[in-house]
């Protein structure tokens, strides 16, 4: 039976300034800062890596004009929605959704993998063996009991999950402060060199080379629009916050990048297998220094983790609010006012990632990559046309120069997108685009089926609330 009536239930707004800061920013730096910086270094040259975080921002740009105009929960659903229609919608919001779940499922195996440097040989109880990766029976439990935490306090509110939020983030940034002042102060600017790496494809090679990291160093900062609704700020605030995070998370890595810079030299680099933790013991001169950049490194790992789930969970119930996938995954709590049978669907498939072993979860990260930047690219379109169709929308946060903005993440979100193609130095593998393929044709089976239950008048309704004047 077609359903003719929207559901009454909202979410509530109660997420601070604060809070929306470090929801972002906490989902940006995540444990990839950790692992990737000296790798990025080697690439790209120490100031070539810092290019590719500047990148992002134009994207940025586009997310924060939109996020302030149509502050409704789903973000790119929304913008995609007025922009494009039904079908285009759902392609956008379906791909950042593989996103999200990606890292959700990551975070599942990071975890277990960084104790493993706390704890040398915790992991035991050989269980099999996937990809040449042995799952040991404590590394998943690690996994799962992480897993099962972070879908508790998603579900019992966003209130309890930004105060995570924030706690854990101070800890990431006074962990930061003390490695980029020892740097500063200890470290020998003769170990930057050289500025800009050479190789056999020159120095674009090496840059093309950290653009391909990008989405998975920034997402995050769309979790902002995902969670507009619980947003208790102006809406002009909306996207300068939003802004505010992807600056705070350039800067971050730019000095994460320049403080190891400083204290690694080459040799150094390329011996060292987590470059951040090692430069601070190089710094300091003491292992202790090393084990609080790791335990930083958790830290990220559980902003990231608590981040995705709340966006990832807002996004599938968006979906699912407009008719788009199955009724059941847009109920709200009705104490809570999340979005719990969402929650529990994110937290069923992260408990899950561990037992596939870390190899796996790679396939399934790059899966994720390609769906962000198709998203981001949806997002840039979306932006300019409606720049041009709608030039008199309300724009409580407007972007100097939309048209050229617009352009400008286009083509950089294309480009991006260009680089998992076969061909690319970066192209996904058979399995990664197998995974995607089974992805999309899930979200497809998905969307007819609720499309044939609700109909598109029903979404129409749903959606007319996000596109009146703010």
């Amino acid at each position: 039976m077609t359903q003719t009536t929207p559901p009454a239930e909202q979410l509530v707004r109660v997420l601070a300034r604060g809070d929306v800061l470090a929801l972002a920013f906490g989902a940006m730096v995540g444990w990839g800062w950790i692992v990737l910086t000296g790798g990025m270094i080697q690439d790209a040259g120490s100031i070539g890596a810092i290019i590719g975080g500047i990148a992002v921002v134009l994207i940025g740009l586009t997310y924060a004009e939109l996020a302030a105009a149509m502050p409704k929960v789903g973000g790119e659903h929304v913008y995609s929605y007025r922009a494009m229609g039904h079908f285009s919608s759902f392609l956008c919001t379906w791909t950042i959704i593989l996103g999200y779940l990606s890292v959700v499922s990551f975070e599942a195996v990071a975890l277990p993998t960084v104790i493993e440097n706390l704890a040398p040989g915790y992991a035991v109880g050989h269980m099999w063996t996937i990809a040449g990766w042995d799952v040991k029976a404590t590394w998943v439990a690690v996994g799962v009991g992480g897993s099962l935490a972070m879908m508790a306090i998603n579900y019992v509110g966003i209130t309890t999950a930004a105060l995570l939020q924030k706690v854990v983030t101070g800890v990431i940034l006074i962990a930061g402060v003390l490695f980029v002042t020892g740097a500063l102060f200890e470290g020998d600017a003769a170990n930057m060199t050289p500025l800009f790496t050479q190789s056999e494809g020159g120095v674009t090679a090496g840059i093309i080379a950290v653009l391909v990291l990008v989405p998975f160093l920034f997402v995050g900062f769309d979790v902002i629009p995902q969670a507009a609704e619980e947003i208790n700020l102006p809406y002009n605030a909306i996207g300068k916050v939003l802004m505010m995070s992807v600056v705070l998370a350039v800067v971050w890595y730019a000095l994460i990048i320049l403080a190891t810079s400083l204290a690694l030299d080459h040799d150094a680099l390329v011996a060292s297998s987590l470059s951040v933790p090692d430069a601070m013991q190089a710094l300091f001169n003491t292992p202790w220094a090393s084990k609080l950049m790791i335990l930083a490194g958790i830290a990220g790992i559980i902003t990231s983790w608590n981040a995705f789930y709340i966006g990832g969970s807002r996004a599938i119930y968006a979906l699912a609010h407009a008719g788009m996938l199955p009724a059941a995954l847009g109920k709200l709590h009705p104490k809570h006012k999340t979005p719990t049978n969402a929650v529990l669907l994110i937290g069923l498939l992260s408990c899950i990632a561990p037992f596939f072993g870390r190899p796996a979860l790679v396939w399934i990260v790059d899966a994720g990559g390609l769906g962000i930047v198709i998203a981001y690219l949806f997002v840039a379109i979306s932006f300019l046309i409606l720049r041009i169709r709608e030039p008199d929308m309300p724009r409580p946060f407007r972007v100097r120069h939309g048209k050229l903005c617009g352009v400008l993440a286009i083509l950089l979100s294309f480009g991006m997108a260009c680089l998992y193609l076969p061909g690319s130095p970066s192209a996904l593998t058979g399995t990664e685009w197998l995974i995607f393929g089974a992805w999309m044709a899930l979200g497809l089976v998905m969307y007819a089926i609720a499309l044939k239950q609700f109909g598109r008048e029903y979404s129409d309704r749903v959606m007319a609330p996000a596109f009146t004047a703010q």
